[in-house]
Parts: C-alpha cells; sequence; structure tokens
C-alpha cells in the first residue's frame, strides 16, 4: 500500500493489504463493497477509486446511492432469512 493511504486510513491499510495478499488486488476490486467496504461502520475506510490500483478505465464504482440501496437489500435479505418469510408472504 502505498505511505499516503496509510497515513490516511492507518486502521484500515492493514485489512486491505492483507485482502491483496491473500486475493490480489483484481479481487479486491470486485469484492471491495461487499468485503472490505463495510468496515468503513468501524473505522474511516477509503472509496473504492482511492484506492493505489484503482484504475477509472479498467475498473467502475458504486455510487453512494446505489450502496445504500445494496445494503438495503441485503437487510432485507439478512431478515428474510431470519423470519423464514419471503418477499413476497
Amino acid at each position: 500500500m502505498t505511505e499516503t493511504l496509510a497515513d490516511d486510513y492507518p486502521e484500515a491499510t492493514p485489512y486491505i493489504q492483507k485482502a491483496v495478499d491473500e486475493h490480489g488486488e483484481d479481487w479486491v476490486l470486485e469484492h471491495y463493497y461487499e468485503q472490505l467496504y463495510p468496515l468503513s461502520r468501524v473505522m474511516a475506510m477509503p472509496e473504492k477509486d482511492d484506492l493505489p490500483f484503482y484504475d477509472e478505465d479498467e475498473h467502475d464504482t458504486m455510487t453512494e446511492e446505489e450502496r445504500v440501496e445494496m445494503y438495503q437489500a441485503w437487510a432485507e435479505y439478512r431478515e428474510n432469512l431470519r423470519t423464514g418469510m419471503r418477499p413476497s408472504e
């Protein structure tokens, strides 16, 4: 990780670096919002496009609205699993 990222996000950088070491940069970019960005609830996390290996010509990112929609859908899914209900019921 670059020093700038480590300076700006000292708590998050080790988690990001571990994910890169274990899975590679492409995996991190593909799974960032699902696997790493939820840590933003407990620590400052960089936006996906702030990662040093993010290339806007090659990768895409989600808007805040899209992330909120995705997390709301996951919350509904977990609630459906917890209650045993289907969304249509």
